[in-house]
């Protein structure tokens, strides 16, 4: 692409600072990071996405994760403008709603019944307090660099947009209520076994991102989700996967059908809404019926299975379900990989890559990566450097570190390719060519 302007970008910035807080209203949109401006999208369709100034970017934040068929799914989009056409919210049960818990229900079979609800900050802090309701207990195992929305028990040693800002916790969480949350290291069992020791029959659950996303992708050691199944069992706590962005996208049926470990209960998002905003949680039947109207533990949300997120769901998980679909991501992810690799590799810039499926993180250091304290070791500023020069040609990354990128079935082998040359162009540009050192 010819050079970059960001003059209507820059306009839109300026005035949205003025009412909204940091211009934006979710903080890693603001490339605090990376520097420079936030790109203003005006629309998108397939792989690519179009800012105000009418730059065209082929895509790979993917609206962080769900946009797995790409954007403006024909199917997806028709199936919301019927939907929308009957109306838009009804505060009362619709046989959308059956239909996509039925759908979940097929791909976890873990998920024995399922809560729509209206984001995955919503399920996470909803699947949280079940926990501890069916349990009687109170305290709440996370793992550092793990971020499972921003309720108050969960921002303790975040990751994503926290770690991006440089901030473990946030203000505002009441201490007394922080101190309920233990925290311990991914990938290191003993680490929790330690805390149920010091802690004995006061831990509710154990919750985790199976396949980290939000430290950059995270790799789960051999034995250690299992570790973590034996041991909840053992001290009569839950395990609780948070399968917001792993959901339907390292596998149909996530992580856990990719790795053969049942959780007691599960979170996802993104996906199971085709772009619109909705979450659900799910779980053992036992543990879900605690749920009020039927057990104790309160629970509600008037937008909860909104019939326009409904469809669009539905919709989207029958795309996924066809078959080869899965096939076909993987090979477009493969062969991604495997240019990025190569342009990495003659490049001479440290770099480790972290990857499952269609969704993976390029470290700028020297791996392995296999936990927050080594992927805080990264290089934040050539990041930021190689994203600026990606973004110059066209290719439109996460503008943190600390994030995720994902391939979509949209993306063509010519996107690919050119993704793959940018990378080249771009670490020249940061310095990474050692001919031009």
């Amino acid at each position: 692409m010819g050079k970059l302007t960001t003059k209507k970008s820059k306009k839109l910035f300026g005035e949205a600072k003025k009412v909204i807080p940091g211009g934006v209203n979710s903080p890693v949109r603001a490339f605090r990071s990376v520097g420079g401006t936030p790109l203003f999208i005006a629309k998108a369709k397939g792989a690519t996405v179009t800012d105000v100034d009418g730059n065209t970017f082929v895509d790979y934040v993917s609206s962080w994760g769900p946009m797995i068929l790409g954007h403006a799914h024909p199917n997806v989009v028709a199936t919301i403008r019927a939907a929308a056409g009957k109306g838009t919210s009804y505060g009362a049960p619709t046989e959308g709603e059956v239909t996509l818990a039925r759908l979940i229900r097929s791909a976890f079979p873990s998920m024995e019944k399922v809560r729509l609800v209206s984001s995955g900050t919503e399920a996470a802090m909803s699947a949280v307090r079940l926990a501890r309701g069916f349990t009687g207990r109170d305290k709440i195992v996370k793992f550092e660099g793990c971020y499972h929305g921003h309720a108050d028990s969960m921002l303790v040693k975040a990751g994503s947009g926290v770690l991006t800002f440089g901030q473990p916790d946030s203000p505002g969480v009441p201490k007394d209520l922080a101190r309920h949350t233990l925290t311990a290291t991914f990938n290191d069992a003993a680490s929790v076994r330690r805390l149920f020791e010091s802690n004995k029959g006061e831990i509710a659950a154990v919750i985790v991102e199976p396949v980290p996303g939000n430290m950059g992708v995270i790799l789960p050691a051999p034995g250690f989700l299992d570790s973590l199944r034996n041991l909840t069992k053992e001290e009569g706590a839950l395990l609780i996967f948070d399968e917001v962005i792993s959901g339907f996208r390292v596998a149909f049926g996530g992580a856990q059908e990719l790795l053969g470990i049942e959780p007691d209960l599960t979170i996802l998002g993104k996906i199971i809404g085709g772009g619109l905003p909705v979450g659900a949680f799910g779980g053992r039947k036992d543990v879900m019926d605690a749920l009020s109207p039927v057990g104790p533990v309160y629970q509600a949300g008037t937008l909860s299975g909104n019939p326009l997120a409904v469809a669009a769901g539905i919709a989207c998980l029958a795309e996924l379900a066809k078959k080869g679909t899965y096939r076909k991501l993987g090979e477009k992810a493969d062969y991604l990989a495997e240019g990025l690799y190569g342009v990495f590799e003659k490049s001479g810039v440290p770099a480790w890559t972290n990857r499952v499926g269609s969704m993976s993180t390029t470290f700028f250091q020297k791996g392995p990566v296999v936990d927050y304290a080594t992927a805080k070791r990264s290089d934040t500023a050539a990041y930021a450097n190689y994203f600026h020069g990606m973004l110059a040609q066209g290719i439109y990354i996460a503008p943190s570190q600390f994030e995720a990128a994902f391939v979509s079935l949209a993306h063509t082998r010519r996107e690919l390719d050119r993704t793959i040359a940018a990378a080249r162009q771009a670490l020249e540009k940061a310095g990474g060519n050692p001919r031009k050192r």
